[in-house]
C-alpha cells in the first residue's frame, strides 16, 4: 500500500502556506478525539511534557508533540470551499476497512487486559482518531501506523471509506428508542482547534473536510491558554449532555499549543426487549480468584441469538431497531483466562457465524463503570514507535517534519441496566512542536465476561468490554 498522503494540492498549500480549515461543526456530538500541537521551547528544545485529560466518559485523548514553530493569533471558525459529500465506496473496501479495525480491536484488548479489573474501551474511536492523524503522515511513521492499525487500504481509498462507515452508522436507529425514553442515539463527530496563524496544509484540512466533516476553530492559545481550554470544555459538555465535563485539566494547554483534534462518540439505545425492573434480584457472581460477590441480576426468557462452544457460551442481544447488538461471551469457570489470551477478531467473527436463534432465559448483572488508559506505550509497543518520537513525519498536515505524538489516553463509560445501554468515548492526539426450543435455554452469566457492541450490518465493532466483577463502581 501507499504510504504517502493522498493530498492533490499538496506541492500548491506548501508553496502558499494557505491556512485553511473544515466546513461547520454544527452537527458535532458526543465523543471526543483531542489533539493538541505544541511547538519548541525558546531555546529550540523539544518539549514532551506528558499532559493528562480527565474524561467523565469513554474517551480516548492521544497527545502529542509538535516539533516547529508557529506564529499564534486569534480567530474563529474557518471553513473549506469543501463541504463533507457521501463518498462512493464499494463494498469491497468497506469490508476491508472493518475487518482491519476489527483486528485492531482485539489487538488492543490484548494489549489493554492485564490484571483482573473491568476494562471498557471503544476501538472504532481511536482508530478514527488515529486515521485523522494518520492522514497526515508519510514514510516510516506512516507504513508503522498502517502496520499496528491494519489501515490496509491506500490513502486515497481509506478516509472515504470511513466517511462512508460513518455515515453508514449515523444512519443507523430510526424510530428506534432510546434507555432513557428518548430517541436512539450513535452520533460520531470531528472537529479540529488550531493556532490562528500557525499553517496547516490545505491539502489536509480538506481532506479531513471531505472525509471526517471536521472543521477548524482557530484559538489564541499563546495569549489566552486557558480561556481556550474552558472553551473546549464547554463545547465538550454540550456535546456530550454534559456526561463530560472538564476534558481538559488546568494547564495540558499552554502558550505553545498550535492543533487540538477531538473526536467523539455518544451511544443509547433501548434493548429490543426490555428486562423488567421487577425481575432484577441480588444473585451471587463468581469472581476470577474464587471469590463471591453480590451483583442486581437481571431476568428475563426471549428468543435471542445463542451458542453454547467449546469451553464458552454467548448470547447477542439486539437495540430497539434491530441494527445494533450487544455480544456477551462467557467462558466456563476456570477458562477465563486461556479464553481471553485466544481472543482475536477471526474468534469472535466464528463465534457470530454460530449463533442461531434460541429461547433463552437469561440472568445477566447490571454494571457500571469507566476505565482509563495511556496507550502511547501501548501502541508504541504493537509497532508504531516512530510516530512518539523526534523522527516522525507528519509533514502532510503541514508540509514540515515538524509533529510527533507524545501520549495516547482513553477512558471509557458504560452503562448497562433493564432498559438499555448508554455509553461514550473520547479520544485526543495531541501534538507538539516537536466502544426455538420447547425449553428455554438457561443462561447465567454469573461468572467474568467479554462483551461488545457491534453494528450488525457492517459487522463493525465499535465498543469492547470485560466485565471481572459487576459490583466495582455501581
Amino acid at each position: 500500500m501507499s504510504a504517502a498522503p493522498a493530498h492533490a494540492a499538496a506541492a500548491k498549500a506548501v508553496a502558499t502556506n494557505r491556512v485553511v480549515t473544515s466546513a461547520s461543526l454544527s452537527s458535532l456530538n458526543k465523543t471526543y478525539f483531542l489533539h493538541v500541537i505544541y511547538g519548541v521551547t525558546d531555546n529550540g528544545g523539544f518539549n514532551m511534557k506528558m499532559k493528562w485529560f480527565n474524561i467523565l466518559g469513554l474517551g480516548i485523548v492521544l497527545m502529542g508533540s509538535l516539533c516547529g514553530c508557529a506564529q499564534p493569533a486569534s480567530g474563529d471558525v474557518i471553513k473549506s470551499d469543501l463541504g463533507r459529500t457521501a463518498a462512493s465506496v464499494s463494498q469491497s473496501d468497506m469490508k476491508t476497512l472493518v475487518d482491519g479495525n476489527n483486528e485492531f480491536a482485539f489487538d488492543l484488548y490484548q494489549a489493554v487486559t492485564g490484571g483482573t479489573g473491568n476494562v471498557f474501551y471503544s476501538p472504532f474511536s481511536i482508530s478514527l482518531a488515529l486515521a485523522m492523524t494518520y492522514a497526515g503522515a508519510a514514510g516510516d511513521t506512516a507504513r508503522q501506523m498502517a502496520d499496528t492499525l491494519h489501515y490496509t487500504l491506500p490513502q486515497d481509498r481509506l478516509h472515504p471509506a470511513f466517511n462512508s462507515l460513518d455515515r453508514e452508522l449515523a444512519s443507523r436507529g430510526q424510530g428506534a428508542q432510546g434507555k432513557d425514553a428518548k430517541g436512539f442515539r450513535l452520533n460520531i463527530v470531528n472537529a479540529l482547534w488550531g493556532q490562528k496563524g500557525y499553517n496547516f496544509l490545505s491539502s489536509y484540512l480538506d481532506l479531513i473536510a471531505l472525509n471526517y466533516g471536521a472543521g477548524l476553530r482557530t484559538m489564541d492559545f499563546r495569549a489566552a491558554a486557558e480561556e481556550s481550554r474552558r472553551t473546549i470544555n464547554t463545547w465538550v459538555a454540550d456535546q456530550t449532555e454534559q456526561r463530560i465535563k472538564d476534558l481538559i485539566p488546568a494547564g495540558a494547554i499552554d502558550p505553545a499549543t498550535r492543533l487540538v483534534l477531538t473526536n467523539a462518540i455518544y451511544f443509547n439505545a433501548a434493548w429490543a426487549s426490555q428486562f423488567q425492573k421487577e425481575a432484577t434480584s441480588p444473585a451471587p457472581f463468581h469472581l476470577l480468584d474464587g471469590k463471591d460477590v453480590q451483583a442486581p441480576m437481571m431476568n428475563q426468557t426471549e428468543g435471542v441469538n445463542y451458542v453454547a462452544g467449546d469451553g464458552f457460551e454467548a448470547v447477542e442481544l439486539p437495540y430497539d431497531g434491530n441494527e445494533l447488538a450487544m455480544l456477551i461471551i462467557a467462558p466456563q469457570n476456570g477458562n477465563f483466562a486461556a479464553f481471553e489470551k485466544g481472543l482475536t477478531a477471526e474468534k469472535v467473527d466464528s463465534i457470530i457465524g454460530s449463533l442461531a436463534r434460541k429461547q433463552v432465559q437469561l440472568s445477566l448483572p447490571l454494571f457500571k463503570y469507566e476505565s482509563k488508559f495511556s496507550l502511547a506505550q501501548t501502541l508504541m509497543g504493537m509497532g508504531m514507535p516512530v510516530a512518539f518520537s523526534s523522527s516522525a513525519d507528519f509533514s502532510g498536515m503541514t508540509g514540515n517534519r515538524d509533529l510527533c505524538i507524545s501520549d495516547v489516553i482513553h477512558q471509557a463509560f458504560v452503562l448497562v441496566d433493564e432498559a438499555g445501554t448508554e455509553a461514550a468515548a473520547a479520544t485526543a492526539v495531541v501534538m507538539m512542536t516537536t466502544s426455538m426450543p420447547t425449553q428455554p435455554v438457561r443462561v447465567v452469566i454469573d461468572r467474568p465476561f467479554i462483551f461488545l457492541i457491534r453494528d450488525i450490518k457492517t459487522g463493525a465493532v465499535i465498543f469492547v468490554g470485560r466485565v471481572t466483577n459487576p459490583a466495582l463502581a455501581q
